[in-house]
């Protein structure tokens, strides 16, 4: 079987591997035939490479379109165009936690894209119920995976508050929120400490670093890492601290429960559909420094709340693994 898959392959230019990358690699491996496209740093050659391939590569039985909620929902659309016009089947994979407000904004062209997929493939049982709210029947659940015997899992006895945060410096994230919980922890513990993982994707970094240096606060910042780097370095850490603004299912939540570190996030997006309050994590209002640090602080003080928290948190991970997810993806291929 020929799987043609469109996507953002920018690891090359220090950009975080994404699903065209990882999945890609996972159904080769299974013995499917994967032509993947593209790995162009400027958006439009990008954009001209991924459309040529959807308008002139033969024999494709299903066409594997990462699609996003800004400026990458415009591939989509283009290559959803096109594959429609050569009959060919195609499986939005859907990411990015604002796609419910590009449905609400762009009801025509969203429709155009989702509406004529085989079927659409949703991450979350919340992007799963957003799309069916607004109609579509052609809706897959599929998680992301994680291969779960890669993660090394760490058991814990006491809890420091020592925090890590994984992600992009950009809006969406609200990197400055980790700062300012770390600077109401440290009134409790003036040792605690904050690593930050991530690449700088908005020029925000050096705005956070200053907010970090004005407040006299103990912040690492690491840039990017590799994923197996930052997990060996997330050994050294007691919590893993999530502040998006709007999300799906981000892996590096996941990853952060495979490996046994408590997780603490906003409780926004597909979130509420990948974690369970006070069960394998805690759950926050968005934007709020008090109740994450709140969180923390009452884990620390009860450390068998915290381990029942991380043993909880392991097995749902269980869940994602590779040998898990890819009978879905073996069932939609064969309809």
């Amino acid at each position: 079987m020929k799987l043609l898959y469109i996507g953002n392959k920018l690891t090359k230019h220090g950009i975080n591997a994404t699903t065209v990358e990882t999945l890609g690699k996972a159904l080769q491996e299974e013995g499917y035939e994967v032509v993947s496209v593209s790995d162009k740093k400027n958006f439009f050659h990008r954009i001209l490479e991924m459309a040529v391939a959807c308008a002139f590569q033969k024999n494709v039985d299903y066409v594997l379109i990462d699609t996003y909620s800004t400026k990458a929902f415009w591939y989509a659309f283009l290559c959803s165009q096109i594959c429609r016009i050569r009959d060919i089947r195609y499986i939005p994979v859907l990411h990015g936690g604002n796609l419910p407000e590009r449905l609400k904004r762009n009801p025509r062209l969203t429709r155009m894209i989702f509406a004529h997929a085989y079927k659409n493939s949703a991450p979350s049982g919340y992007l799963k119920s957003v799309f069916e709210s607004h109609g579509y029947t052609n809706v897959v659940f599929i998680p992301n995976s994680i291969a779960i015997e890669q993660y090394p899992f760490k058991r814990r006895e006491q809890f420091k508050p020592d925090l890590l945060w994984v992600r992009a410096f950009a809006e969406i994230y609200n990197p400055e929120m980790a700062v300012y919980v770390l600077q109401k922890i440290a009134e409790t513990y003036p040792e605690a400490s904050l690593t930050m993982v991530g690449p700088d994707k908005e020029n925000l970094l050096e705005e956070v670093k200053q907010l970090a240096d004005k407040l006299k606060l103990n912040v690492t910042f690491t840039g990017k890492l590799a994923k197996e780097d930052w997990w060996k370095l997330s050994e050294s850490f007691d919590f893993f601290i999530n502040t998006t603004h709007f999300d799906n299912t981000p892996v590096s939540v996941m990853e952060a429960m495979a490996l046994g570190i408590p997780v603490i996030s906003t409780n926004v997006g597909g979130l509420p559909f990948l974690l369970e309050d006070k069960k394998d994590a805690i759950l926050v209002s968005d934007g709020s420094v008090e109740e994450m640090t709140s969180a923390i602080l009452e884990l620390i003080q009860n450390p068998l709340k915290a381990k029942q928290l991380v043993y909880e948190a392991r097995d749902k991970a269980g869940q994602w693994d590779w040998e898990e997810v890819k009978t879905l993806w073996k069932e939609l291929f064969l309809g």
